[in-house]
């Protein structure tokens, strides 16, 4: 039951976040639902995918899609009447990322995977829908900009959730530790620029100067 109201609520919050990037690009009505469809299942469907876990998800439980088309709908009926709030699609996308990384770690754990791959399907699940929604919009996904930490905070939160749970805690307790600490931790990226170091590769006119 757990595992299901994680994948629900990343699924409203993700199509929230994809309905908010879709609607500042001024896309008309049904492109806002189709971003909102790929934003909220293109992680978890990826991770199916590579998993061979079939029928897809959302294909076999339709009400995914019901809370996808109502998420846009009361997104869009806010926005149209009030301004979204500063930041609004930041922390849309930063709670979807959250709760989307630790229910595939979840999926991933339940096939008795190791757990590096538990991490990397966690991460897949949390950050290919916001990669593939910020393709379709025109923006460089998040995941490759040389900006605020993203896949790394999902990879840190399943790792403690891992951790955690080797240690003895409940699998519900320490699923909610690895979401506060994923959402915590791109929330204090976004606030402090906290970032990777990046690295330049010399070209080759700049060598033989």
């Amino acid at each position: 039951m757990v595992l299901y109201l994680l994948s629900m609520l990343g699924v409203a919050v993700f199509a929230a976040s994809g309905s908010l990037a879709a609607g500042r690009k001024n896309f008309d009505l049904l492109g806002v639902v189709v971003i909102a469809l790929v934003t909220a299942v293109g992680g978890g469907t990826l991770r199916d995918l590579l998993l061979d876990r079939h029928p897809i998800f959302w294909v076999k439980d339709p009400s995914h899609l019901t809370v996808i088309v109502a998420s846009a709908a009361l997104t869009l009926a806010y926005v149209r009447f009030r301004k979204a709030p500063f930041g609004a699609l930041a922390v849309a996308d930063g709670l979807g990322l959250a709760l989307f990384t630790i229910s595939g770690a979840q999926v991933a754990e339940a096939q008795g995977l190791p757990w590096l791959t538990v991490i990397f399907m966690g991460t897949i699940t949390g950050s290919a829908g916001g990669v593939l929604r910020d393709v379709l919009t025109g923006e460089v996904p998040l995941l490759f900009r040389q900006t605020d930490l993203y896949a790394t905070a999902a990879i840190v939160g399943v790792a403690l959730y891992i951790v955690l749970q080797e240690a003895g805690v409940s699998q519900e307790t320490a699923s909610y530790f690895g979401m506060a600490t994923i959402a915590g931790l791109r929330f204090a990226a976004i606030r402090w620029r906290l970032r990777l170091p990046v690295f330049h590769v010399a070209d080759e006119d700049s060598m033989a100067s």
